[in-house]
């Protein structure tokens, strides 16, 4: 049947619920590979660069690492994302966590500064631009396989899920972090506890690697090769081509996506401990709350999706971002005793995140979604990635209420953007003529 045929089933079956719970499965374990590294920026910043240096210099440098996986995304997402045009969507995905798991293993296993000097930074560098390459690969991957998977109508639930998935693995990240904090007092954990969350990702992606054998292959994929409907030999160079025009909504709306991740999971842990003077654990803790309620977000608004379109739904949480992120930096300042409700809200009003896949994905044909999304996301994302992170921590200083006044401008490219392309850009997915 076609894509818009009004016969497809409404709901979920088994076997969609099967195929949803283990591509978020297994992207929440490679997420959890990837950004274990920030929940540990202040540790490794002692432990990787000369104890001489500034903290300040450290920490930043410590960041800088971490950014530069971001860098690494754009090549990684694109090559990949040919393959996945040409090969399918399911065999990009063994390999991308296969590649994520590596790394985090050896950066578990890898000598510190004490013990080879400049070589550690260097080999931390090396491993988080290869785990930059995988994620690069995995997200509109992701994106994409559960989007063709899921029945007419329920796209904005599917992909609302698959990020509170993706989000997961923020979480799992925190709660490890959490844990460590609890049991190890902070000078063992820089001395050898560090590296046990390392270790815990490489066993992760072993994990992750198993779960995918378990997936089958869209059916939009398999109907393009059924009706020998070969991509382009260079997906990207059609994209480039005929499909320019959806190249700048994609983009704005990486960065409305990036923003609202960056601040919520990677700065505001960082600024409650230099800023604010709480502990680490407890900001672990908090940290954790909002990210289980980012996770509710991606699905409430997956569901909002589904009811009133994939753009309405854009505006209204491009305002809440803004909004949720306000009470939480208000509660942190004013020291009003209710930051972990603060954060909760917060973490809803980032539901955002849930909603910008169902925009994507509808902006590119099945011939090049993949490369198209790859694309866009993935250079979107470094440039910003690697630069906000940055920026936010050197402002700091200044003003405690940097974030806010950043989500604030983004809140308003969301609106603008959903208001100025939601009007114009016909949903290629829903538009499509292949059979499934």
């Amino acid at each position: 049947m076609t894509a818009t045929d009004p016969a497809r089933p409404l709901q979920l079956s088994r076997s969609d619920h099967k195929t949803l719970s283990l591509a978020a499965l297994g992207g929440a374990l490679e997420i959890y590979d990837f950004i274990i590294f920030v929940f540990f920026a202040l540790t490794l910043s002692q432990l990787f660069f000369p104890p001489q240096m500034p903290e300040w210099l450290r920490l930043l440098q410590s960041f800088g690492i971490f950014v530069t996986g971001y860098l690494a995304r754009p090549l990684g997402g694109i090559l990949m994302a040919h393959f996945a045009d040409h090969l399918g969507r399911k065999r990009v995905f063994s390999l991308s966590i296969l590649m994520m798991a590596l790394p985090c293993l050896l950066i578990g296993v890898m000598p510190t500064y004490a013990e080879i000097g400049y070589a550690a930074p260097l080999i931390l560098l090396a491993l988080r631009i290869l785990q930059g390459a995988a994620v690069g690969g995995e997200v509109p991957s992701a994106w994409t396989f559960v989007a063709e998977h899921a029945p007419l109508g329920r796209r904005g639930y599917a992909l609302g899920f698959l990020q509170a998935g993706l989000t997961f693995g923020y979480l799992l990240g925190a709660l490890t972090a959490t844990a460590l904090a609890q049991l190890y007092s902070p000078q063992e954990i820089l001395d050898y506890a560090w590296r046990y969350p390392f270790l815990l990702g490489g066993v992760f992606g072993v994990i992750g690697v198993w779960l995918r054998r378990w997936l089958s292959e869209t059916p939009v994929f398999l109907a393009l090769r059924e009706q020998r409907n070969q991509p382009p030999a260079f997906p990207l160079r059609t994209v480039l081509r005929e499909h320019r025009r959806a190249l700048m909504p994609a983009a704005l709306l990486t960065c409305v996506l990036t923003s609202a991740v960056v601040v919520l999971v990677v700065i505001t842990p960082t600024v409650m401990q230099q800023r604010f003077g709480m502990s680490a654990g407890h900001t672990f803790a908090l940290s954790s709350m909002g990210i289980v309620f980012l996770n509710i977000g991606c699905v409430l608004a997956g569901l909002l999706v589904d009811r009133i379109g994939a753009w309405r739904a854009l505006m209204i949480y491009s305002v809440l971002l803004p909004l949720g992120i306000a009470g939480l930096y208000a509660s942190l300042v004013a020291g009003w005793g209710w930051t972990g409700l603060a954060y909760a809200i917060a973490g809803l009003g980032c539901g955002v995140v849930g909603v910008v896949p169902s925009v994507m994905v509808g902006l590119f044909p099945a011939q090049i979604r993949v490369s198209g999304i790859s694309f866009t996301y993935n250079i979107a994302y470094a440039l910003w990635a690697s630069t906000t992170p940055l920026l936010l921590i050197a402002l700091m200083p200044w003003s405690p209420w940097v974030c806010v006044g950043f989500c604030l401008i983004m809140g308003a490219v969301g609106l603008l953007t959903a208001m100025y392309f939601g009007a114009r850009e016909a949903t290629a997915f829903e538009d499509e003529v292949v059979r499934c």
